[in-house]
């Protein structure tokens, strides 16, 4: 099932609308009871780094494409369409299995399913067999699996392969995990990275292409 621009806006916007009704409901909420139900809400990339990540996608014409980090799909869904822009195709992973069937049915409606490899259970013993080269990777699951997963993912990467972490900079409980994840990829000799304040923050990193 092919994929257009209506069926994805009206996807979007059903992301937009569970959105702003979060943020209504945590306005008005006391905090521990915010804290106690953070699993069951989108917590999500932002409009504005997600359609970096289709940027980034796209101009480097990436074709295998790993998000760490389902949740409910909101940034699957933008990673989807570029995927179908590029040929290419999402493997998305998932702990959780309620996250995982609500983004595949959001996929659905948006006519992009077919672009998504959907994988349950722990990224880091399922990425021992994710398919490779990997040419674009996002990372956005419990911190402390940041550098876990990128140990696991780095052999796979592709020359140029492209590696982008979410909440690098908030909030500011998860900053020790990403300056340890910060640390790892800069301490390979052919990963560069940049941070940079989008969203809640974002880490861009790039394998260097061999001569």
């Amino acid at each position: 099932m092919a994929s257009d621009d209506t069926a994805f806006t009206r996807v979007l916007n059903h992301y937009r609308e569970r959105i702003e009704a979060e943020r209504e409901w945590i306005q008005s909420t006391p905090r521990e009871q915010v804290v106690g139900h953070l699993d069951q809400m989108l917590l999500e990339v932002g409009e504005e780094a997600a359609r970096l990540l289709v940027d980034l996608v796209v101009g480097a014409g990436a074709k295998t494409i790993v998000e760490l980090g389902t949740s409910f799909g909101f940034s699957t869904l933008f990673l989807a369409s570029a995927a179908q822009r590029t040929g290419g195709k999402v493997y998305t992973y998932e702990l959780v299995a309620e996250k995982h069937a609500y983004a595949k049915e959001r996929l659905g409606e948006a006519g992009l399913a077919d672009h998504v490899e959907w994988l349950l259970g722990d990224a880091v013993a399922l990425l021992e067999d994710q398919p490779g080269p990997v040419d674009f990777v996002f990372i956005d699951l419990w911190k402390d699996l940041y550098v876990p997963c990128f140990e696991t993912l780095y052999p796979m990467l592709a020359d140029g392969a492209i590696l982008v972490a979410d909440n690098m900079l908030f909030p500011e409980y998860s900053q020790p995990n990403a300056a340890a994840y910060r640390a790892a990829v800069r301490a390979k000799p052919d990963m560069e990275g940049v941070l940079l304040d989008i969203g809640n923050g974002l880490d861009i990193g790039c394998k260097v292409k061999t001569p």
